[in-house]
């Protein structure tokens, strides 16, 4: 029988195919890609999904090793500067990597522990995680509009 840990990493790398689907027909061209008001781009967009799954590693999971700079987080708007597609999936990969790792450590009675953030309040770190679960998919749902209806900005 799978443990809670198991079944919860399961439903996220599930969820998270959403987006990792979408990073194998992603050109470099599409990064710049916004659609008119929204002021993000995908290129944006994976940056700041990589960013935040660090931001949980570390500050819901206490993963002290990793040290982030969450830039999206940090400037609040796309500032143009995401337009390096070999280094965002290299981010991104790191950025799953670290979250596995740390969450693979969890036990039973993690799940049930309390967690508070200045984002999201006070939580288990079960409903915390399921944050990050929808945050993905929300942006990977941004994300294929963008890709699909958006206009290619120059940066």
């Amino acid at each position: 029988m799978k443990t809670k840990t198991d079944l919860l990493l399961d439903l996220w790398i599930e969820a998270r195919t959403r987006f990792t689907n979408q990073l194998q027909d992603i050109t470099t061209e599409d990064l710049s890609k916004k659609l008119s008001p929204s002021p993000n781009s995908i290129g944006f967009l994976i940056r700041h999904i990589g960013d935040v799954e660090l931001l949980f590693a570390k500050n819901v999971f206490g993963a002290s090793n990793i040290r982030v700079i969450a830039k999206t987080v940090i400037a609040k708007k796309d500032t143009g500067d995401w337009t390096a597609l070999d280094e965002l999936k290299t981010y991104v990969e790191h950025s799953f990597n670290e979250l596995k790792k740390i969450v693979e450590l969890q036990t039973e009675a993690d799940w049930e522990t309390i967690v508070e953030t200045k984002e999201f309040g006070r939580k288990t770190k079960a409903e915390a995680f399921g944050r990050i679960i929808s945050h993905t998919a929300y942006h990977a749902g941004q994300m294929a509009i963008i890709n699909k209806y958006g206009q290619y900005n120059k940066p």
